[in-house]
């Protein structure tokens, strides 16, 4: 079970270390800091997050369609500090029991999964009663001029070239309607300086499954 975005996947990675340089690691770090038991990463790219996670996380699932971005997954694997599986999957469908996750994360890919409500909704179904979803994600803009952006780019090219990623997406919205209770978030702007593009606006936190 994958999709193929050959071009996509190695503009990403490469990218990525570029992006982890200028600030994006702590970022990562601080989204799984706190971490424990069994966890599913969705959609884990090229594998950035794994060194991060914490030694009280008992073992990572990192699910990931895309069969470059996995095979580069599977290398980062032996890096973390935790035990790591490197599984084909989609968000839509994910490859996990029900109730089955301690904690659930995504990290930049509710932008570009087909429809939030049902990745999320899966989400919620391999959580346990109390378990933690963490979410780091580029999201909607709140001022008007860069919401019109988003709209401009989601609505031209921004998606043909990203491999379906929407910069416009009210992440924190999708998050609640699908039955989750946020108990943090931090908004701010990536990268912090120069002029703000279309996916600058993110948010990072953290929301519970009751």
């Amino acid at each position: 079970m994958g999709v193929s975005h050959p071009i996509f996947a190695r503009q990403f990675a490469r990218a990525s270390v570029a992006l982890d340089a200028a600030g994006m690691a702590a970022h990562r770090r601080r989204l799984v800091t706190g971490l424990r038991g069994r966890v599913v990463e969705v959609g884990a790219g090229n594998g950035r997050n794994l060194p991060h996670y914490p030694p009280a996380v008992t073992g990572v699932l990192a699910v990931e369609p895309e069969p470059r971005l996995r095979a580069l997954a599977r290398a980062a694997a032996p890096a973390a500090r935790v035990p790591v599986t490197v599984a084909a999957g989609l968000g839509e469908a994910l490859p996990v029991a029900d109730g089955a996750a301690d904690a659930v994360v995504f990290s930049l890919v509710l932008c570009s999964v087909p429809d939030q409500s049902v990745a999320l909704g899966e989400a919620r179904r391999i959580l346990r009663p109390g378990g933690e979803l963490r979410f780091y994600e580029h999201v909607v803009a709140e001022t008007p001029g860069l919401r019109r952006a988003q709209r401009l780019a989601d609505a031209t090219l921004w998606p043909l070239f990203c491999a379906g990623c929407h910069t416009a997406r009210d992440t924190l919205a999708a998050i609640r309607a699908a039955g989750f209770t946020v108990t943090e978030v931090d908004r701010f702007r990536f990268p912090e300086a120069g002029m703000p593009v279309p996916a600058s606006p993110h948010v990072l936190g953290a929301a519970l499954r009751p």
